[in-house]
C-alpha cells in the first residue's frame, strides 16, 4: 500500500498526550507458539488503527504495524502476561508482552477497538441500544397518553401466562440456521447462538443461554436447546432476542472473560464477531400451527439478510404432529434424521407429587438436548440439577436431637445418686465436658437458624465451623430421556461432595483410623475406670431408649384399662389389656441381660460404702467375663459401712425386682379374666329371668370393675417404677465409664462422627424421597422396598494420598453408620410436607410424609408403618493426580479395604433380594439375570487391584440401578471429578441403553458439560458463586474424561508435564 514516510514520522514525533495508548513492550514474530528471536523491549504508540514501534521514547519508528484484518487472542504462558495479534493475511503473528498482567489487559482492549472492524462494532452495538431504547420509550408514551382514571385502573402489568404442565419448564424449544452468509467466501463458519430475553414489564434485555459452537458449516443444527424452568418469569408477550456470532478461533474464544471487563460486549478481535440477530414473541411460537418459526437473520442495522434460523417448540413426552421429515445428510455437516410424528406416552409423575417434592428441591436448573439415535432419529434430553431444602433441614434436626439425647444422659448422670469420692470426681470432670459439648451443639443450632439464603454450602464454605454438619454441594442431578420408539426414562444421580469433617482437618486421619486408635488405647490403658466393651455401651443406650419409649406407653395404657373398667366396656377393656400386655412383656425383655446385673453390681461398688454378702465378680457379658478390671481398682476396697442401707447387697434383688413385674402383670390378667367371667354369667342370668331394680342395683355396686382394677394397676406401676430407677443408673453407670475412659477425645470423636453422619443423612434423605416419588407407581419397587430394603451405592472418587485419605476414612465411617437409620412412610396432616427424624445415635427413623394421594398408593405393609430398612454401600477409585502419587509411592490398602468389605455387603443385599422376590415380580427381570456376571465381574476387579481401575465404577452403578437402588457420587467437593463422572456416566447409558449414536458420543459429552444454561453469567461458577475469570471453562477439562476411562493416560501425562518443567528451569 502507498504511504507517505515522512508524515508517518512526523505522527511519531507527536506529543504523549496525542496517542490512544503507549508504553514498552516485548515484540517478536511467531509462528504458532514458536518465537522466531528472543523479544525485544519497544516503546509502542497507538493511534487509531497504527502502531507504530520505536527502539525508545526519543528516537523515531523503526516499524510501523497497520491494524487491520487482524485479532487479538491470549497466549498460552503461566505468567499471563502476554498476548498476540494474528493477521488474516497469514504473515506471522506478532508477540506482545507487558510487564503486568493488567497492563497486558488494557493492550488487548486497546488494539482490539484499534481497527475498522471494532469501530463497526461499536457502531453496531450503539445501534441496538437505540433500537431498544426507542422500544422502551414507545411502550411508555402509549401509557402517558391513556387517561388517568384509566391509567390507575390498569395497576399492575398483568401479562398472559403460558399453559404448560405443572411442575415442567414453561417453555422449551430447538434451534437451526440455515444458509448463514460468512464476511469471506472462503471462511468456513463456527458459529453458536446466545438467546435474551426481553421481558415485557422492565423492558430490559437479560443475556439467558446460549448453544454449543458448530464449527465449519453455514446450516449448523444444534443439540442444545433452550429451557425455561416453572419458577421463571416468562409469558406470552416477552420476547426472545436470537443473536448469531462467528467464532473466529475455536480454542482461544474461552479468554475472553480473562482479556475482558465484564460489562464489555464480546468483540470480533477477541475470537468471534456479530452475524445476524432476530427477535419473536413467545405467543408466535405457542400459538403457531405447526408449532416451529422461520426466522429471518438481518445484520444490526437490519438491512442486510445474513440467513434464516428455525424455532422448534418443544414438548417433552409427545413428538410434534405431522408426516416423518427425514433430513439425510452425513455427519460431518452436523444433519442427521429430523423425526416427526404422533406418539403418546405415559407421564413420568403425576402432579399429585408436587407439593411434596417442591417442599424438597429448590431452584432447579434445566437443559434441553437432541441427540441423534442409531437409527437415524432423534431422541430428547431434559437434564436438570436441583438444590433440596434437605441441606439444612436434615442437620438442624438432627442436632436438635443430639441436645436433647445428650442433655437426658446429663441428667441421667446426675442422678445417679451419692458415689465415692473417686466417682464422684469423676462424673464431675464428665459432666463439665459433657456440658461444654452441648452448649457448642447449641450454638451451632443457633446460628443455623440465622441462615438465609442459597439452600446448599458451597465448596468454599467447607472450611466454615458454622455450617460444618451441613453437605457440601448437595444437589440432585436427573436425565429425562424420551425416544422416539422407547418408553421414557428418569435416571437420577445425587450429587455431594464427600461427607467428612473438614473443619476439623485430617492431620491425624479420619474416622476409621481415629475410631480404632482410641479403642485400642482404651483397652491397653490403665484408665481409673471400668472398661466396657463397644456393643456393651450400645446395648446401655438401648436399654436407656426402650426405658424412655415403653414407660410412657405403659403407663398410658393402664390408664386406659382404668377408664375401660370405669365404663364397663369389656371390649374396650380386653383391647387395652392386650396392649398394656405386649408393650409390658417388651419392657421385661429388655432387662434379661447380663449387662444390667453387672452393672447393678459395679455401680453398688461405687456407693460410699459397701459390704458384699459374695465376692463381687463384675461382667459385662456372657462372652466377656473378664473385661473388667477390678483386681487392682479402688472401687474394689472394703469400705467403712457408713451407709446403713448399702452395708449389704443381695445380687439376686434384681431378679426379684423386674419379676414383680411380670407377676402384677399376671395378676392383672388373671383379674380382668374373671370379671369378664362375672359379666358373662350375669348375662345370661339376666337373659333367663328379668331380675328386679333393686338386684340389678345391687349386682352392679358389688361388682364395679374400677375399684378391683385400680390397686393392682398401682402395683403394676410401683413395680415397673422401681425397676426404671434401678435400670436407668446402673446403665447410666456405664455410660459414665465409657465417657471417663476418652475424655475428651471421646466426645471429639462423637462431636466428628455426628458431622459426618449429619452430611451423609441429609443426602440419604434427599435420594430416598426422590426414589419414593419416582417409583410410586411402580408395585415391584414397592415390593422390594418393604420385603428387602433400598440399596444406596455411593461412588467416590477421592485419592488414598495426603488429606483425601482422611477423608475417605471419614466418608466410609459415615456411610456406614447410615445402616441405623430406618423409613417409615406415614400420611402428611398438613401442607408441611418436610421430614420428621426421632430416635438416637444408635437408631433413627425418618418418617417421610406424603399427601393423601400418593399414600394411598402405598402396599399395605408401608401404610401400616413398617420400618423400611437401607443397605449402604460406598465403592471408591481414586482418579486424579493425587492418585496416581499415591499408587507409585503411598498406600492403596484404605481404598482397597473398603471396596472389599462393601462387596461383601452388596453380595449380602443381592442374596437376600434373591430370597425374598419373586422373578416375576420387578420390570424387565429377565434382563437382569445377568447380575450374577456382574457381581461376579466386579468381585474380579475389585481382587484385580488395578490401578484407576474404573470398570469398578461402572459396574457397581449397573448393579445399583438393576436392582432399583439410589445412586450417589461424591468427590471433595462434587464439582470438577463429580460432574465428569455424571455427564460420562449419562452419555454412557445414551448409548447403551437409548441407542445414541456412535459417531455423537463425544460431542453429547461436551454439551452437557457446558456451563450456560440459565440466568448465569458466563463468569459465574453456578456451585461456588465466585467469579472464575480466569478458570477455564469445561471444554479445558475434556482431558479429565480421558484420564477417567484410562490411568495410563494420566501416567503419560505427568511424565511429559515433568519432562516440560525441567526444560523450562534449566
Amino acid at each position: 500500500m502507498r504511504f507517505n514516510a515522512k508524515d508517518l514520522v512526523q505522527l511519531a514525533r507527536c506529543p504523549s498526550g496525542y496517542f490512544d495508548k503507549e508504553g514498552k513492550l516485548k515484540i517478536c514474530r511467531v509462528v504458532g507458539d514458536e518465537k522466531l528471536i528472543e523479544p525485544r523491549e519497544r516503546w509502542c504508540r497507538l493511534k487509531g488503527n497504527l502502531l507504530f514501534l520505536m527502539k525508545n521514547k526519543s528516537s523515531d519508528a523503526s516499524e510501523v504495524v497497520i491494524l487491520e484484518r487482524c485479532w487479538v487472542v491470549e497466549f498460552r504462558s503461566k505468567t499471563g502476561v502476554s498476548i498476540v495479534l494474528k493477521f488474516q493475511s497469514g504473515e506471522p503473528d506478532l508477540y506482545l508482552e507487558a510487564a503486568s498482567k493488567p497492563d497486558c489487559e488494557s493492550w488487548a482492549v486497546a488494539l482490539g477497538e484499534a481497527n475498522s472492524e471494532g469501530l463497526q462494532n461499536k457502531i453496531q452495538h450503539l445501534q441496538r441500544l437505540v433500537m431498544e431504547i426507542k422500544e422502551e420509550r414507545s411502550s411508555d408514551e402509549a401509557q402517558q397518553f391513556l387517561p388517568t382514571s384509566q391509567l390507575d385502573s390498569l395497576g399492575e402489568p398483568q401479562f398472559t401466562s403460558i399453559q404448560r404442565i405443572a411442575n415442567e419448564p414453561k417453555l422449551e424449544f430447538s434451534l437451526a440456521c440455515k444458509d448463514l452468509v460468512a464476511a469471506t467466501r472462503d471462511r468456513k463458519l463456527n458459529t453458536f447462538i446466545q438467546v435474551s430475553v426481553v421481558h415485557p414489564a422492565e423492558h430490559i434485555l437479560t443475556r439467558y443461554s446460549s448453544t454449543e459452537i458448530v464449527e465449519g458449516t453455514k446450516d449448523p443444527l444444534f443439540l442444545t436447546g433452550v429451557t425455561f424452568p416453572p419458577e421463571y418469569p416468562i409469558y406470552e408477550e416477552t420476547k426472545i432476542k436470537l443473536t448469531v456470532y462467528d467464532v473466529k478461533d475455536k480454542s482461544q474464544d474461552t479468554v475472553r472473560t480473562s482479556v475482558l471487563p465484564d460489562h464489555k460486549e464480546p468483540r470480533a478481535d477477541v475470537g468471534r464477531s456479530f452475524l445476524g440477530c432476530a427477535t419473536f414473541r413467545v405467543v408466535d411460537l405457542v400459538k403457531s400451527k405447526e408449532q416451529q418459526l422461520t426466522l429471518t437473520l438481518r445484520t444490526s442495522d437490519g438491512g442486510k439478510t445474513v440467513g434464516t434460523i428455525e424455532v422448534n417448540l418443544v414438548k417433552m413426552g409427545e413428538l410434534e404432529e405431522g408426516e416423518t421429515d427425514h433430513i439425510t445428510a452425513d455427519t460431518q455437516d452436523q444433519k442427521c434424521a429430523l423425526v416427526r410424528e404422533c406418539t403418546a406416552t405415559e407421564g413420568l409423575s403425576g402432579k399429585d407429587n408436587l407439593p411434596s417434592l417442591n417442599a424438597v428441591l429448590r431452584n432447579p436448573v434445566c437443559k434441553l438436548y437432541r441427540f441423534p439415535t442409531s437409527d437415524n432419529k432423534w431422541m430428547r434430553i431434559r437434564e436438570q440439577m436441583a438444590e433440596t431444602t434437605l441441606s439444612f433441614h436434615v442437620p438442624k434436626e438432627l442436632i436438635n436431637l443430639h441436645i436433647k439425647e445428650d442433655m437426658r444422659r446429663n441428667q441421667e448422670l446426675k442422678d445417679l445418686g451419692e458415689l465415692a469420692p473417686h466417682w464422684d470426681n469423676m462424673r464431675k470432670s464428665v459432666i463439665a465436658h459433657c456440658d461444654q459439648m452441648l452448649s457448642m451443639y447449641q450454638d451451632t443450632l443457633a446460628e443455623l437458624g440465622k441462615h438465609t439464603g442459597s439452600s446448599f454450602k458451597s465448596s468454599c464454605s467447607k472450611g466454615e465451623k458454622t455450617l460444618e454438619f451441613i453437605p457440601i454441594n448437595l444437589h440432585l442431578q436427573r436425565m429425562h430421556v424420551h425416544s422416539p420408539r422407547l418408553k421414557d426414562a428418569l435416571y437420577d444421580v445425587i450429587t455431594v461432595g464427600a461427607p467428612a469433617a473438614h473443619f476439623q482437618g485430617f492431620k491425624n486421619g479420619g474416622l476409621r483410623k481415629l475410631l480404632s486408635k482410641f479403642e485400642a488405647e482404651r483397652r491397653n490403658t490403665g484408665y481409673q475406670c471400668i472398661y466396657y466393651s463397644p456393643e456393651n455401651t450400645a446395648k446401655a443406650k438401648e436399654v436407656l431408649s426402650n426405658i424412655n419409649h415403653l414407660q410412657p406407653l405403659i403407663s398410658s395404657h393402664a390408664d386406659l384399662l382404668l377408664s375401660s373398667a370405669s365404663q364397663r366396656s369389656p371390649d374396650s377393656l380386653k383391647n387395652s389389656l392386650k396392649m398394656l400386655s405386649e408393650k409390658t412383656e417388651l419392657f421385661v425383655h429388655a432387662f434379661k441381660d447380663q449387662l444390667v446385673r453387672s452393672a447393678l453390681l459395679a455401680l453398688y461398688t461405687a456407693r460410699p460404702g459397701c459390704v458384699l454378702k459374695k465376692p463381687a465378680v463384675h461382667r459385662n457379658s456372657a462372652e466377656e467375663g473378664d473385661d473388667v478390671q477390678h483386681q487392682d481398682h479402688p472401687s474394689q476396697i472394703k469400705r467403712q459401712d457408713s451407709i446403713p442401707h448399702h452395708s449389704e447387697y443381695d445380687e439376686e434383688e434384681w431378679d426379684r425386682v423386674w419379676a414383680n413385674v411380670a407377676k402384677s402383670l399376671n395378676c392383672l390378667i388373671a383379674m380382668v379374666d374373671r370379671l369378664l367371667e362375672k359379666d358373662d354369667i350375669s348375662n345370661i342370668k339376666e337373659g333367663e329371668n328379668e331380675p328386679s331394680a333393686a338386684d340389678s342395683k345391687v349386682l352392679h355396686t358389688g361388682g364395679d370393675w374400677y375399684e378391683q382394677l385400680y390397686p393392682l394397676v398401682i402395683t403394676l406401676k410401683d413395680c415397673m417404677g422401681e425397676v426404671v430407677t434401678r435400670a436407668k443408673q446402673s446403665m447410666a453407670f456405664v455410660l459414665l465409664q465409657e465417657l471417663a475412659c476418652g475424655l475428651p477425645q471421646c466426645l471429639m470423636l462423637t462431636l466428628r462422627r455426628d458431622i459426618v453422619f449429619s452430611q451423609a443423612l441429609a443426602g440419604l434423605v434427599c435420594g430416598f424421597i426422590i426414589k419414593l416419588h419416582t417409583g410410586l407407581h411402580d408395585q415391584g419397587f414397592l415390593q422390594q422396598l418393604h420385603t428387602v430394603g433400598l440399596l444406596v451405592q455411593y461412588e467416590g472418587l477421592l485419592s488414598t494420598y495426603s488429606e483425601e485419605a482422611g477423608m475417605l476414612e471419614d466418608m466410609a465411617v459415615g456411610i456406614s453408620d447410615l445402616q441405623k437409620v430406618m423409613f417409615k412412610v406415614i400420611e402428611a396432616k398438613s401442607e408441611d410436607f418436610l421430614p420428621i427424624i426421632t430416635g438416637r445415635r444408635e437408631h433413627y427413623i425418618i418418617e417421610v410424609q406424603l399427601p393423601a394421594k400418593m399414600f394411598e398408593l402405598l402396599p399395605q405393609e408401608i401404610k401400616e408403618g413398617k420400618l423400611l430398612r437401607m443397605y449402604p454401600v460406598l465403592f471408591n477409585v481414586g482418579i486424579n493426580e493425587q492418585q496416581t502419587l499415591a499408587e507409585r509411592f503411598g498406600d492403596t490398602t484404605l481404598q482397597e479395604n473398603i471396596n472389599q468389605e462393601n462387596l461383601e455387603l452388596l453380595k449380602e443385599y443381592y442374596k437376600l433380594f434373591t430370597e425374598k422376590m419373586p422373578p416375576d415380580c420387578l420390570p424387565h427381570f429377565q434382563e437382569q439375570n445377568d447380575l450374577k456376571g456382574l457381581l461376579g465381574s466386579l468381585h474380579q476387579n475389585i481382587q484385580a487391584k488395578k490401578r484407576k481401575n474404573v470398570e469398578i465404577m461402572w459396574l457397581a452403578a449397573t448393579i445399583c440401578r438393576k436392582l432399583n437402588g439410589v445412586r450417589f457420587t461424591c468427590c471433595k467437593s462434587a464439582k470438577d471429578r463429580t460432574s465428569m463422572s455424571v455427564t460420562l456416566e449419562q452419555c454412557s447409558i445414551l448409548r447403551d441403553e437409548h441407542q445414541l449414536h456412535k459417531d455423537f458420543f463425544i460431542r453429547a459429552l461436551d454439551c452437557m458439560r457446558r456451563q450456560t444454561q440459565g440466568a448465569l453469567n458466563e463468569s459465574d461458577d453456578p456451585e461456588t458463586g465466585c467469579l472464575t475469570d480466569n478458570k477455564p471453562t469445561s471444554r479445558h477439562f475434556y482431558p479429565v474424561a480421558l484420564l477417567l476411562v484410562s490411568s495410563h493416560l494420566l501416567v503419560v501425562w505427568l511424565i511429559l508435564s515433568l519432562a516440560l518443567l525441567l526444560a523450562k528451569y534449566q
